[in-house]
């Protein structure tokens, strides 16, 4: 039997050259939403920040450098990984959530679209060639997967490059204690159409959306210090309710994902979730072999990056699967015939994940 397979061909990532620490942070006050300064220690809050989080270090973009900039230096790394000509792809489909943001500037720039500066940097000449944004949150690369291979199932395109970028770096309050889990990046895939006698590739997806009383749970508001400007906002959460949101839905959007494909969990080799809270990913992990009744997870199961990248957003699953097929990133491996899931949960409040077999 022949099938036409949706399959990643090439991977690329940028990982920024400044690394920032945990101590980094002790020259900041940090205030709660009521403008009171917070009356323990720095080392005490980076104790406990990192005992939630698994966060010690997180990159930062240097000055001179934009999402977009790390969105092409990303791609260009997966167009050479796939040994593909960049003038033959369909389309070019960029996830961020903030476009570019030039250092020490409080305005975000997404005119032209990132992808439109990609495909320029990317020098391609070719028309046909469409480049657009996707926002969609954290789940934004897993988005742009999904919709690349809608195009591809119904003929509309043969090969896509799928971006996750950002510089959340760029959009923190310094006077709030959550600043300390973002962090920037970039990571790229190649999908490509392929006729095969065995069915792989992208075999299935999920994808929610939940607004009412959780569309805003992520925002923009103003700084946490008393006087601050009203209308110089920052990036906010309510994360004790995300928190609870994505324990609650993850691990069934996951699960919906695997019937779909007509897998079990015990058929999954990794899972490469969002990067946003260690012990949240764990807690959604164990929460999804729950539903399958398994009490024993596989201890290789679930690659983390969080502890040395932070949480960039909407690069953290591709970035984790460059750095797992290219370094075999800490003893994580991927071979041919394993089953993966991707999934990620993020503003909007979004959810989604696709199931995928090597």
């Amino acid at each position: 039997m022949a099938y036409t397979n949706i399959l990643i061909t090439g991977t690329g990532s940028y990982i920024p050259t400044e690394v920032v620490t945990n101590p980094d942070f002790a020259p900041n006050t940090f205030y709660d939403l009521n403008n009171v300064a917070f009356d323990i220690s720095h080392e005490e809050i980076s104790e406990k920040f990192q005992a939630i989080t698994g966060i010690s270090e997180r990159r930062y973009v240097s000055d001179d450098l934009h999402a977009s900039d790390i969105a092409a230096i990303a791609a260009a790394r997966a167009v050479e990984d796939a040994a593909i000509n960049a003038e033959e792809l369909d389309h070019i489909i960029v996830a961020h959530d903030f476009g570019d943001v030039v250092k020490d500037t409080i305005q975000t720039d997404m005119c032209p679209s990132l992808a439109a500066r990609v495909k320029h940097q990317l020098a391609i000449a070719n028309p046909q060639c469409v480049a657009y944004d996707l926002i969609f949150g954290c789940p934004g690369w897993i988005q742009g997967m999904i919709q690349a291979s809608a195009y591809m199932r119904i003929g509309m395109a043969k090969k896509c490059l799928v971006i996750g970028t950002e510089t959340l770096s760029r959009v923190v309050d310094v006077h709030d204690r959550d600043s300390m889990i973002y962090a920037d990046g970039a990571g790229a895939t190649i999908l490509e159409t392929r006729d095969e006698d065995r069915k792989r590739g992208i075999l299935s997806f999920t994808s929610e959306s939940y607004t009412k009383e959780e569309a805003y749970y992520l925002y923009f508001g103003k700084s946490n210090i008393e006087g601050s400007d009203p209308k110089i906002r920052y990036l906010k959460m309510h994360g004790r309710k995300i928190y609870e949101f994505s324990l609650k839905y993850v691990p069934g959007a996951i699960q919906k994902c695997l019937d779909k494909a007509n897998l079990d969990l015990t058929d999954v080799k990794k899972i490469l979730i969002h990067q946003a809270n260690e012990k949240m990913d764990q807690e959604i992990v164990k929460r999804l072999f729950k539903l399958y009744k398994i009490a024993d997870i596989p201890e290789n199961i679930m690659p983390m990056s969080i502890q040395k990248l932070g949480n960039n957003s909407v690069a953290t699953v591709p970035t984790l699967l460059d750095l797992v097929r290219k370094e075999g990133f800490q003893g994580h491996e991927l071979k041919e015939g394993d089953v993966v899931v991707f999934t990620s949960v993020g503003a909007g409040m979004n959810i989604n994940a696709i199931a995928y077999r090597f």
